[in-house]
């Protein structure tokens, strides 16, 4: 039965309404993967990591926000649902974000940080703990964010790529300020598993592209090889993540020291897990132009989102460990880099080989992490050792 407050009276495990509220932004992922397809330049990939950035925090705002609360609490799962159909809004609407019609993009996503930030007010007031306000300095400092994302949308490029970076600056200063020597209210396996989640999920929206791609196409050779090698590649990725690493990034927030949970968690998950989609979007847009043109030559762009992508994601893996637990994942980085610009630098050639180079480099560090004696593989049960 749902309690009277809307603070949870214990540790949650994800429900049903969290996970509805996730597809929706996964939506929006898929949306910022096809826009990133169709300018795959410099100047399109910056919008899109900008315009990634702004769906990215408010769902990440949403998740802090609903892990204190009691989501069997029918306001908060109203509260949720309401957020789920703006964001859906601003999801249909990525195309539109530096279009003529940038408001059905702005004004959603302004609702969806809005309601979030009040239910996460409400849920900290029925704590019943003393914390300077801490919330309510972390709102106040978003809503400067707000206003600039509107500011933004009333102007035209690229004055309003300029403004809407600005929002990332007050959106970090924001959360830096809030934090700063306070204990935030957080179950780090509840965090834990809403990110791997939205990995998982972004990993199956990449096969989904790829899938879609090749549904129509006549079954040839070329066609065959370059979907085994996109879906080998694709199922190592996950390897990567949900092997072991998941797991010891949460045992790493579980023995942080609660004072430090708050920033560990924002820079492990929040900000880490940022790149780390990019990089599976990245790699989604590769992949389904590969699968679109199996016959012909990997373009030199191609190759860079996926190159680049790798190294996205398995750079940001890195970089969460590091946070968490104060092991370099050597192997793994290295391992990236070498892969990285193997693929980048490839010359003309097919798209299996292209996928297949990239999935044999993430199949080698398969190997040398899943060996039991390899100081890799141990490293994960490393106790974590805090500090800001």
């Amino acid at each position: 039965m749902p309690s009277r407050s809307l603070h949870a009276p214990e540790d949650q495990s994800v429900t049903f309404v969290e996970l509805f509220f996730d597809l929706v932004f996964v939506f929006a992922v898929t949306q910022i993967t096809v826009s990133t397809a169709q300018d795959l330049t410099w100047g399109g990939v910056a919008r899109s990591l900008l315009l990634f950035w702004l769906i990215w925090w408010a769902w990440t705002q949403f998740t802090w926000t609903l892990n204190p609360a009691d989501t069997l609490h029918r306001t908060v799962r109203v509260i949720t649902l309401m957020a789920t159909a703006a964001a859906f809004v601003m999801a249909a609407s990525v195309a539109q974000a530096f279009g003529d019609d940038p408001m059905w993009f702005a004004v959603p996503y302004v609702v969806v940080r809005v309601l979030g930030l009040w239910l996460q007010v409400q849920v900290d007031r029925e704590r019943g703990v003393d914390d300077g306000g801490m919330i309510l300095r972390w709102a106040t400092g978003s809503s400067v964010g707000l206003v600039l994302v509107l500011i933004g949308a009333l102007t035209d490029p690229p004055v309003r790529n300029w403004i809407w970076c600005a929002v990332i600056v007050a959106d970090l200063v924001a959360t830096t300020a809030a934090g700063r020597g306070k204990t935030w209210d957080l179950t780090s396996g509840h965090m834990s598993e809403r990110h791997g989640l939205i990995v998982i999920i972004a990993l199956g929206e990449s096969l989904i592209v790829a899938g879609s791609a090749v549904a129509g196409e006549e079954r040839t050779a070329s066609v065959v090889l370059t979907a085994l090698a996109a879906l080998t590649l694709m199922i190592l990725l996950w390897w990567t993540y949900f092997d072991w690493f998941k797991e010891a990034l949460e045992h790493g927030l579980a023995a942080a020291p609660q004072a430090e949970l708050g920033r560990l968690t924002r820079d492990a998950f929040s900000l880490a897990h940022y790149p780390l989609v990019m990089g599976i979007v990245f790699i989604a847009v590769a992949v389904e132009e590969i699968m679109v043109h199996p016959d012909d030559p990997v373009p030199r762009k191609v190759l860079l989102s996926l190159g680049g992508g790798l190294l996205l994601l398995l750079a940001s893996t890195v970089a969460a460990y590091w946070r968490t637990n104060r092991v370099l994942l050597v192997r793994r980085l290295t391992i990236a880099v070498v892969t990285a610009l193997v693929v980048m630098v490839l010359p003309d050639t097919e798209p299996s080989i292209a996928l297949a180079v990239a999935a044999f480099g993430v199949l080698v560090l398969v190997v040398v992490e899943g060996d039991p004696s390899s100081t890799a593989r141990a490293e994960h049960r490393a106790p974590a050792l805090g500090g800001g």
